[in-house]
């Protein structure tokens, strides 16, 4: 696992993860600026990765850097939205 990082040229949040072969793969999310807040449009993980957690640790990571930062999140994805309805302890970065 690489350190989750913001690629705001991009507008992306991403991070890479090592697959089941040990292959280096990315988990990102695309998202729009609204002053402090981070609309989460588009979460995906490489099909290689599929399954295993790496999503949800991304977003594990993506909930954090939020909090750090002061950032509140919008999800509009649904995986966003499912994971962090399913994870009430990041309640304070949903706007």
């Amino acid at each position: 696992m690489t350190e989750f990082r913001d690629v705001s040229d991009a507008n992306r949040f991403e991070q890479a993860f090592a697959d089941a072969e040990g292959e280096t793969r990315t988990v990102f999310a695309d998202y729009a600026i609204q002053g402090d807040s981070r609309v989460i449009l588009h979460v995906e993980a490489a099909p290689e990765l599929r399954g295993g957690g790496a999503s949800g640790r991304f977003m594990q990571a993506l909930a954090e850097h939020a909090r750090a930062g002061q950032l509140k999140l919008i999800p509009r994805c649904g995986y966003a939205v499912a994971w962090l309805k399913r994870h009430p302890e990041f309640s304070d970065v949903v706007a």
